[in-house]
């Protein structure tokens, strides 16, 4: 059976476009807004699959974000 953490959890934001490191922070994968900054300089975060390295890179609905094996995905208020 598949661990939840296969599926992305849904994280709702105010408004979009959000920012990368804003949205780690805020959806609770890093501990702070400095720890997502390095995460995504050392290319471990995934954008909708793809290596993403631009700390202030905009997130608009939809976008699903991967770190250590977790995922979130952006959706508005």
């Amino acid at each position: 059976m598949p661990s939840s953490s296969a599926l992305p959890r849904p994280v709702i934001v105010r408004e979009v476009p959000i920012e990368l490191c804003q949205f780690l922070k805020f959806g609770g994968l890093t501990e702070s807004g400095g720890e997502a900054k390095m995460f995504i300089s050392e290319g471990k975060v995934l954008l909708n699959g793809t290596v993403e390295t631009q700390k202030r890179k905009k997130l608009l609905v939809g976008d699903q974000v991967t770190l250590n094996g977790q995922s979130l995905v952006v959706q508005l208020a």
